[in-house]
């Protein structure tokens, strides 16, 4: 279990958490939904420990899929994942199963939006992090490779099963990844509920689950 007990955290005179409490069962994906404002990221900083926070936080060593890329621009595919291993046949394998294969010597710029975050999410699982944390990953991709990004990141999970934390506003890609979703409002978990169908389910399929995230969110 990672858990945080007593998080704040506020930015001058606005407090963003006061009081917080989580527990995230390893090994599962839990999805934190909510509206911009709400906390999300700052949740995900405070566990990456990149922003300074009160409280009790876990020292974790931490994977991040960022709703951009984040590749360092003047290195390659491959020059971009020896900064997380070493290992160049493990890179190699993993460029061969996100589809990458013959992008190893091509630089960033060079890339389209769905190939740059094929790498990011390579980067990401080579790492071997105690948790997976991801900000709106899928939310600048259009629909076709947002559809073939996330089925490749969980036939990649499936075989890690790596803890992770995703973050989005968007309750379609939330129904569509998680296993536990809380609802966040103002640094409150205002619901807490794990759907019972398992995942992944086919993003876009509407139903009873898209409909009660919809319902939350402008409760």
């Amino acid at each position: 279990m990672i858990e945080i007990k007593d998080l704040y955290k506020s930015y001058g005179d606005k407090v963003i958490y006061s009081g917080f409490n989580l527990t995230l069962e390893e090994g599962k994906i839990t999805c934190l939904l909510g509206s911009s404002g709400s906390g999300k990221t700052t949740l995900l900083n405070v566990l990456a420990g990149i922003t300074s926070f009160g409280g009790e936080v876990p020292a974790l060593d931490c994977s991040y899929i960022f709703q951009s890329p984040a590749l360092v621009p003047n290195l390659t595919v491959l020059g971009n994942l020896k900064l997380v291993c070493k290992d160049e046949g493990a890179i190699n394998d993993m460029l061969s199963r996100v589809g990458l294969k013959d992008k190893t010597d091509s630089y960033p710029i060079n890339l389209s939006g769905g190939e740059a975050q094929r790498v990011a999410i390579a980067r990401a699982f080579l790492h071997k992090s105690d948790i997976l944390l991801m900000d709106e990953p899928f939310s600048s991709l259009d629909l076709k490779i947002k559809k073939q990004i996330i089925e490749l990141f969980f036939e990649l999970w499936k075989e890690d099963g790596r803890t992770v934390l995703a973050v989005t506003h968007d309750p379609d890609e939330a129904a569509a990844v998680a296993q536990r979703i809380l609802i966040l409002k103002d640094g409150v978990i205002a619901e807490d509920f794990t759907p019972q169908t398992p995942v992944p389910r086919t993003l876009y399929e509407g139903g009873n689950l898209r409909e009660k995230l919809i319902g939350l969110l402008i409760k």
